[in-house]
């Protein structure tokens, strides 16, 4: 994932405020999981919109 990418993931998932103070290394797992599912989820929709 390019770095702009998990940044507007993290804004939309509501902290990149953490990432702001302690990096990405200041996440939970659980957040962490929350940012691949949602980039996968992106994905997959990416996925059917071009197929229609």
């Amino acid at each position: 994932m390019s770095e702009r990418f998990k940044e507007e993931l993290a804004k939309e998932l509501g902290f990149y405020d953490v990432v702001q103070k302690e990096g990405w290394g200041g996440i939970r797992a659980k957040d962490a999981g929350n940012m691949v599912k949602r980039a996968v989820e992106l994905a997959q929709q990416q996925l059917l919109d071009t197929r229609r």
